[in-house]
């Protein structure tokens, strides 16, 4: 299985893998800063190797503290001819014994052993990285996922994934909730798969995870968004009586303005849109429902006073609370009705 594994790697033309898709070769090299991914990466590469090997020797190495010979020690051949899984963590603070061994093993590796590489970022190293690029074995970038549309991305394959289905507003809502951190993101989809009977709805994501701090934010953008000044306010003081930061709700308020603004001066398809902004078709959609209810000028004015919110929430001004709740019903009272 390794052989033809290795035979594939060295000729196949382009070796960048998804982490949800990549298969066992002879090297594999995990590479990229977020570590959720780069272990979900791991996990399924050890999977795939038992399944095919009930009887594989795992090993695992730190490349910051590697004893010289380790490697070549741990990859031979054994007398039971078992399929040999070595995981080497920390590249990125490898020693140089490490590096030595590792290139030479590149030039040669064991047709019986998977060698799976974990470099977390960094310049460390960039010989090794560079000689597996060049052999043509798979590589995963295991980036860190920033853009609203990536998470939600991820969120609406996590649910593919199980063969579940949850709805375009729950997703965003989800991502609102608990998209600060991707690992408490994929457990959040977790949690929901496990438990829905039937398609995931905004009702049960509100009922898991409404209690947080990002989605509390995302309820007072969305009711001062809708032109409801009374239940922006009122959940806004309610969300600060329970301890809330007023700097993630004026976050909340810019990231619809600035939907909105883009929006806007956009022409073509929402899914033309979408491509060219970076966003998700049903964001795009959502936004062109309401921006139908702005004028150019109630939108400026809104962004200048969010703008202006942001600054003082961050240190400029000495009562916050104020200048948010001044965001709020600018921001409110500039939708048409």
């Amino acid at each position: 299985m390794a052989a033809a594994q290795t035979q594939r790697a060295r000729t196949t033309a382009t070796n960048t893998a998804s982490w949800r898709d990549v298969t066992p070769a002879a090297v594999v090299l995990v590479a990229g800063p977020e570590d959720y991914l780069g272990s979900r990466a791991m996990d399924r590469i050890r999977a795939q190797v038992r399944a095919a090997a009930p009887d594989v020797e795992v090993t695992r190495l730190n490349a910051g503290s590697y004893e010289p010979g380790s490697l070549a020690m741990n990859v031979s051949p054994s007398l039971f001819g078992e399929q040999k899984l070595i995981e080497v963590e920390g590249l990125e603070a490898m020693n140089d014994a490490f590096l030595a061994d590792g290139l030479k093993y590149l030039a040669g590796p064991e047709p019986d052993a998977v060698l799976v590489l974990r470099h977390s970022g960094g310049v460390r190293g960039k010989k090794l990285l560079d000689a597996v690029k060049a052999g043509g074995w798979p590589v995963v970038d295991c980036q860190p996922l920033k853009k609203d549309a990536d998470k939600a991305a991820f969120v609406a394959a996590e649910f593919k994934a199980a063969a579940r289905r949850i709805e375009p507003d729950a997703v965003h809502a989800l991502v609102n909730a608990v998209g600060a951190h991707l690992a408490e993101l994929a457990a959040a989809c977790s949690q929901l798969i496990a438990d829905a009977t039937t398609a995931v709805d905004t009702e049960m994501v509100d009922r898991y995870y409404g209690g947080r701090v990002e989605a509390t934010a995302f309820k007072v953008a969305d009711a001062a968004m809708a032109g409801n000044a009374p239940l922006a306010l009122s959940t806004l003081r309610h969300a600060l009586d329970t301890g809330a930061d007023p700097v993630p709700i004026v976050a909340a308020l810019a990231s619809k303005l600035r939907s909105l603004a883009k929006v806007a001066g956009a022409r073509g398809s929402s899914a033309q849109i979408a491509k060219e902004l970076g966003m998700q078709p049903w964001l795009v959609e959502q936004a062109q429902r309401e921006v139908r209810r702005w004028t150019p000028e109630g939108l400026v004015q809104s962004i200048q006073v969010t703008a202006e919110a942001d600054a003082q929430v961050k240190g400029l001004s000495r009562d916050p609370v104020y200048a948010v709740e001044h965001a709020v019903s600018v921001i409110a009272g500039s939708v048409r009705r």
